[in-house]
């Protein structure tokens, strides 16, 4: 899970924070540092289909070598791992609380993440809720906003293109 300074870039992802809110919520050394940091991630909104993307992003960090705890009160185990209906029934610590459900639940979810002690808070792609962002980090939190840690952390690990993309090209040809 080492994350080096090698390949990965800060770009500007399309976002609707503007360039303050990006450098404090989507600060490339914060995201870094959590992805580094992290072994236990609590994914709110997990679900057992398949084909949504909580559960592939879930499916990904587990063969990163992350432990991924599943938040979803209508599931008791997704991925082969228990699920618990809220974040205080959670019986281990967490480091990060990685949110997959609308920006209207993140307030609550937050004040749970906060109560629990959790080290950080990631809202996922087209998530945005910046008071409760602001909220988490007063708190001490790390905060990162309208960002997939799934492609964050691939993007930093060297295993996906600085677009989003894998390319799966291994060459030193340009490409013509």
């Amino acid at each position: 899970m080492g994350l080096g300074p090698g390949l990965a870039c800060n770009i500007r992802l399309n976002t609707v924070l503007d360039e303050k809110q990006r450098a404090q919520f989507q600060n490339t050394e914060t995201i870094r540092r959590v992805l580094n940091s992290a072994k236990r991630i609590a994914v709110v909104g997990l679900s057992s289909e398949r084909t949504k993307a909580s559960n592939m992003v879930a499916s990904y960090l587990m063969d990163e070598g992350y432990t991924v705890i599943p938040v979803n009160p209508r599931a008791s185990e997704i991925l082969g791992q228990k699920s618990y209906p809220d974040l205080a029934s959670v019986p281990v610590p967490v480091d990060v609380v990685d949110i997959f459900r609308p920006a209207a639940e993140v307030s609550a979810i937050v004040e749970d993440a906060v109560s629990i002690g959790a080290k950080a808070v990631w809202m996922q792609l087209g998530i945005i809720d910046l008071p409760s962002a602001e909220k988490a980090a007063r708190a001490g939190l790390d905060v990162i906003v309208d960002r997939c840690i799934k492609m964050e952390h691939a993007r930093h690990s060297g295993a996906l293109h600085f677009a989003g993309m894998n390319t799966e090209l291994i060459s030193a040809r340009r490409q013509g």
